[in-house]
Parts: structure tokens; sequence; C-alpha cells
């Protein structure tokens, strides 16, 4: 007595079969090193790649606000505190950053990115060792982040 009704065995299928088995191989080495590839391409380090400055930086130090209201309202919050942060000091700047995400909840999601720029800037203007006497907890450390990426 026979256990099957097809005396085929499931070798035998055809080049359908081995197609498949073939593809159950290789997709997902592809997938893995497809996807491998494409996060070892973007910049992790948050610096630009290029030596030229950040629009937000280049904005504030020549001055150029006439088109503030065109921009999104973290752009225009950078350049203001970049511009304060010449002005007065980095202390000042961060003081005034953590009053706007207070009085704005939702430019939360940018502090971190804001007081990165915040810290490089600072290492232009005051030199590494000064700028990180002036980092403090605001959007916790990324001031102090800005501070040492800038000095590498």
């Amino acid at each position: 007595m026979t256990h099957s009704l097809h005396p085929q065995t499931r070798r035998g299928r055809g080049p359908a079969r081995r197609i498949g088995r073939s593809l159950a191989l290789v997709l997902p080495v592809v997938l893995v090193l497809s996807g491998t590839l494409a996060v070892a391409g973007v910049n992790w380090s948050g610096t630009p790649a290029s030596p030229v400055l950040p629009v937000a930086d280049t904005a504030a130090a020549s001055g150029a606000s006439s088109r503030a209201d065109a921009r999104a309202p973290q752009d225009v919050l950078r350049d203001k505190l970049l511009i304060e942060l010449q002005e007065k000091d980095p202390g000042a700047a961060l003081t005034q950053l953590q009053q706007a995400v207070d009085d704005r909840p939702s430019l939360a999601e940018h502090c971190a990115s804001i007081a990165r720029s915040l810290g490089r800037a600072a290492v232009r203007v005051y030199g590494p060792t000064k700028a990180q006497s002036y980092a403090r907890p605001v959007c916790d450390t990324a001031f102090a982040t800005g501070v040492v990426t800038a000095t590498r």
C-alpha cells in the first residue's frame, strides 16, 4: 500500500521548484546587502559632508532675514538664536531656545538640531573650551554634541 496517490517524488516537480529554491536562497542575501549599502551611504554624524556652511548658518552670518516669513518656524528660530549667540553669548541663546520650546511645543522635535547648530557656531565664535563652558541640558546634550563635532 502506498501513502501517496501521486507516484512523483518531491524532487521531480520541474524547473519552477528549482527557480523557487534559488530565489529563496538569493533574495534574502540581496535584500540584506542592499539595506546595508543604503544604511552605509547615509551621513549619520549630523555634520554636513561639504565644508560649506549650512544655509541657516550663512543666513545668520550675513544677517539676512528678509524672507523669514516664507521659511519654516524652526529655521527662523535657528537664525535668530545664531544671531543672539554672536551678539551676546551661547547661554542667552540656549535660554531663548528653551523658552521658545516651552512656548511652542511643536518646536521640540527640532530642539536638538538647533542646539547642535548653536554648539558648532559657539566653537567658531568662542573656541572649543569657552564654548563647552556654556553647555547645559537644554534638549538633552545636543549643544555639547555640537561643540564636540565642531572640534573634530
